[in-house]
């Protein structure tokens, strides 16, 4: 299996009704995590909008939300 065919691991924290902060796993072994503000209508579809145009996290904020994501490099 190639790294474009393995399924990449994402996930989102809700941190306001109407703030998400989502991370996703990249091709390279990688991963990054962005913040955004959504209507807060469809968090599973927004989160999709926040990874497109959300603002990226520091590595020291994204680690304290994701832990999960700890055993890969932070994508600059």
């Amino acid at each position: 299996m190639s790294d474009k065919d393995r399924p990449r691991r994402r996930t989102y924290t809700v941190l306001d009704s109407k703030v998400l902060a989502v991370a996703s796993e990249g091709y390279a072994g990688d991963w990054a995590a962005y913040i955004g503000a959504v209507r807060g209508d469809n968090f599973d579809r927004e989160s999709q909008e926040v990874l497109e145009h959300g603002s990226k996290l520091r590595e020291s904020v994204a680690k304290l939300l994701f832990p999960d994501f700890r055993d890969l490099d932070y994508r600059d």
